[in-house]
């Protein structure tokens, strides 16, 4: 299934349905006064955390999505059906803004979780609203009135516990697929991962975590450049990143610490507090390098670096250090907070 993170669609509530004017008018029941009842309410559209779903492909095909409206009122003091409510599924995890107002308006962060996104229509009066000793035959009612409608944006942000990241071919998804059953393309040329990846790690018994590995960033991401910069967005709900680097000379004109660096900078730009989230840094493809240097060269990278974080060396091809880093990485987690939600600006 092709895995889309992001769509516009417009919602509709129904209308709710106009009140009715009506005497009541039976044989032998002289001065039966008025008996017209209310509308029913419009339906509202609400937003539903499906664990079920995993992308938001399916708003590719339909983007307008319409509750019912209320029933008008009737004779005989009898009320007007309320219309049916909407309720539009969407994958746990995504985020909804107002198109129009750029608001934040909610978090579907947890399975099951409902957002209301546009209210139905309040209904109509039916003229028995309006009888009174003065007016025994009131011919006034109240139209029903128009539900919300919106324009949103909905945006989906993977849930995991660890984000992966660093240049394309630096080994991230070559990582996710030995440590977890997730199988992403893995080959050796840049951009093989075209869309995130998400893997759970088995450390034991009731032990496991969430890991997603994103597309390769590169210089200028931040602004757009390469594949990695609209995914930037499913690490903002990670408590930690695991940051790749290749420790290799599979290619001379490379630069581990620039590389580091380059991926710094585009955390710092993003924004959404990623380039303070914890980070490790992780050198990768260490089967490449000759034994007896493999010590130096971690050494003075991290000196460059002037790293004060943890550092982990593997091979994620070869698996060496791969298990043991997994549960260092288990062990953190259990001490970290867990990531904060998405600031909305209404109540859900």
């Amino acid at each position: 299934m092709k895995f889309v993170d992001e769509a516009t669609i417009r919602v509709e509530a129904g209308r709710g349905g106009d009140g009715c004017l009506s005497f009541r008018r039976e044989k032998f029941i002289p001065l039966g006064g008025p008996d017209g009842g209310d509308g029913g309410d419009g339906g509202c559209v609400t937003l539903e955390a499906d664990p079920g779903l995993n992308t938001l492909v399916d708003f590719r095909y339909q983007r307008h999505f319409r509750a019912k409206n209320g029933q008008p009122g009737m004779g005989n003091q009898r009320s007007g059906k309320s219309g049916a409510d909407l309720l539009i599924r969407v994958p746990v995890g995504t985020v909804v803004h107002d198109e129009d107002t750029g608001e934040c308006i909610g978090d579907l962060a947890t399975a099951g979780q409902r957002l209301v996104v546009a209210r139905g229509g309040v209904h109509g009066l039916g003229n028995q609203r309006f009888k009174s000793s003065t007016n025994r035959a009131p011919r006034k009612i109240t139209r029903g009135r128009t539900g919300e409608s919106r324009e949103l944006r909905l945006e989906l942000r993977l849930l995991a516990d660890v984000g992966l990241l660093g240049l394309p071919n630096a080994g991230k998804s070559s990582l996710l697929r030995k440590v977890s059953a997730a199988r992403p393309r893995v080959a050796d040329f840049p951009f093989s991962t075209l869309h995130p990846g998400l893997g759970v790690v088995q450390i034991g018994p009731g032990r496991s975590f969430v890991i997603a590995d994103i597309p390769g960033l590169i210089r200028g991401a931040a602004d757009g450049a390469g594949l990695g910069a609209r995914f930037l967005r499913h690490l903002a709900r990670t408590r930690m990143l695991l940051h790749l680097v290749d420790i290799s000379d599979s290619d001379p004109g490379r630069d581990p610490v620039d590389e580091v660096r380059a991926v710094e900078g585009e955390l710092d730009r993003y924004g959404e507090d990623l380039a303070i989230r914890p980070r490790w840094l992780v050198c990768n493809k260490i089967d490449l390098v000759p034994q007896d240097e493999r010590d130096a060269r971690v050494r003075a990278l991290v000196a460059a670096l002037g790293w004060r974080g943890e550092v982990a060396v593997i091979s994620a091809l070869a698996g060496t250090g791969c298990d043991e880093l997994m549960h260092r990485v288990h062990a953190a987690l259990a001490a970290a907070p867990v990531a904060p939600a998405v600031e909305t600006g209404a109540d859900g």
